[in-house]
């Protein structure tokens, strides 16, 4: 049988980062999008170049740092939108725009105060006026999930005749039942005269956790173009997760009559940066991505997997880019050891320089912890050096002691200059934090701190993500290492330089579909 190709369209840059608190930065931006191209995504919406300074240098940065996979840009049916993605799509080998505005009743009456002919025009200019700049353009009648279908149709077939190449139907507040969403699916593609000259996309939010569902069920009826995100990050609950769509359709190809291009075996280290940079973790029981996707404790299990695999596992750990989660690296193994498990976990690097730097953070690691997992390399992996840092760590000395106030020495080089203070505080944490702005005086107020384990034990990682604010500005850190005081430490100074090298990061955002 032909398997047709189902498009992968991932919009972690974009609606992704509308997750409240997953602002990410324009290096760690660019980070994401190069892991999304490894992965072999066929679309990176990369964000929404209208909404701000910083989300405009985003997209113009993915643009040039992206060859493979085509860049979009999110723009509504307005001429400022659209000229400023084309503006921030100038430097990408393949481009799309993307612009939208809403069908639905509720919509055109409360918010846009358009009647639906107004609501046709503006949408058939906004496409034209878009097609002037790529040939790559895709039309989304926002709320289609609650608009009514006859007009619906109407809106489709006046995009597809204006020149819109990829229609996609978001149920936008994530209202439809999966047999409804694939029948609405089925009625367009039926109904819309010229439903042939375009590809039909869908664009799912989990508010009733049924954007997966939603998603396959509409590929089941017709739609050759999924819009997803890593972990299923997104606006509110989040949207259809990539890795669920992904490993759904390849698992069960009894069913479907396509398939994904998408390296599967590269989907655990992407998941893993994500969760890193957004500070979200992953929770243990997640679908495919989860620490917990592939364990067995069950003595049932552990003996039906251990006489054939099959009985309790209906896909291998190896397919998403896990060996297993045991002991198989130490202090005392070398170059070639290390090399190799790179390679079994999908680990890229560009030479033999950035070799040398990795197996150097593994000893480094190795020295602290005696059990290394998967899950400490690929976190190694996926580690972005920091270059031109204004602060950076030297030296750290925290005591506790019963009836005491817990203290913190703290020595940082600032600017070129050592410069080190000792403070007091509620906790070891919160005196090292003290030390540190009494050093920095940044002025700004800590609004979230975040531990996770990245492994199991007591001498486990320890992986810290920080949000501190200052002028309307909000800036995430991170920091990881076998002490947890010194991860948060990491993170506190990796956010402060984000602070002073991000100025114009921006809290407000619009809002897309």
């Amino acid at each position: 049988m032909n398997r047709e190709n189902l498009i992968i369209f991932d919009t972690t840059l974009r609606d992704g980062e509308q997750s409240p608190g997953a602002s990410m930065d324009i290096d760690e931006k660019v980070q994401i999008a190069k892991a999304l191209e490894e992965l072999n995504v066929d679309v990176i919406e990369a964000g929404f170049p209208i909404a701000s300074k910083g989300d405009f240098k985003a997209v113009s940065e993915v643009s040039k740092a992206i060859k493979k996979s085509t860049v979009c840009a999110l723009a509504r049916a307005l001429d400022k939108d659209i000229i400023a993605a084309s503006e921030a799509l100038k430097h990408a080998s393949k481009k799309r725009i993307h612009t939208f505005i809403a069908t639905s009743p509720i919509h055109m009456e409360k918010k846009l105060k358009m009647t639906p002919s107004e609501v046709i025009e503006r949408a058939t200019s906004a496409i034209k006026i878009a097609k002037t700049f790529t040939d790559d353009v895709e039309f989304s009648p926002e709320d289609a999930g609650r608009s009514d279908l006859d007009f619906l149709c109407k809106v489709i077939e006046h995009a597809i005749n204006a020149g819109a190449t990829t229609i996609n139907i978001p149920d936008t507040v994530g209202y439809n039942l999966p047999h409804q969403f694939g029948n609405l699916i089925k009625n367009i593609l039926s109904n819309v005269k010229n439903s042939n000259n375009a590809i039909f996309s869908v664009h799912c939010h989990n508010d009733l956790g049924l954007a997966v569902a939603n998603s396959l069920s509409s590929v089941l009826n017709g739609a050759r173009q999924i819009e997803c995100t890593i972990n299923g990050l997104g606006e509110r609950a989040g949207n259809a997760a990539l890795e669920e769509i992904v490993m759904t359709v390849r698992t069960r190809q009894d069913i479907f009559k396509c398939d994904t291009n998408i390296k599967s075996k590269k989907i655990m280290k992407c998941s893993r940066l994500v969760s890193s940079i957004t500070g979200f973790p992953v929770q243990p029981n997640k679908a495919i991505v989860g620490k917990n996707a592939f364990a067995h404790e069950s003595g049932i299990h552990q003996d039906g997997v251990i006489k054939s695999r099959e009985t309790y596992e209906i896909m291998r750990a190896e397919d998403v880019g896990l060996v297993s989660n045991s002991l198989v690296l130490g202090k005392h193994s070398g170059r070639n050891a290390f090399k190799q498990k790179l390679k079994e976990l999908n680990i890229e690097y560009l030479d033999d320089n950035e070799l040398d730097q990795l197996f150097f953070a593994f000893k480094e690691l190795a020295d602290k912890k005696h059990d290394i997992f998967d899950e400490d390399i690929i976190r190694l992996s996926n580690k972005q050096e920091l270059t031109g840092d204004i602060i950076q760590f030297k030296y750290m000395k925290v005591s506790t002691e019963s009836g005491h106030k817990p203290a913190a020495e703290i020595k940082l080089e600032v600017d070129g200059e050592v410069k080190e203070s000792k403070c007091e505080g509620d906790g070891a944490v919160d005196a090292a934090y003290n030390a540190i702005e009494k050093i920095v005086n940044s002025g700004c107020k800590l609004v979230l701190y975040s531990v996770n384990n990245i492994t199991t034990g007591t001498d486990a990682q320890g992986e810290v993500t920080v949000r501190i604010t200052k002028n309307n500005t909000i800036v995430n850190g991170h920091g990881a290492d076998t002490d947890i005081v010194k991860a948060s430490v990491l993170a506190f100074i990796n956010a402060l330089n984000k602070l002073q090298q991000n100025p114009d990061l921006s809290a407000t955002k619009k809002r897309g579909i």
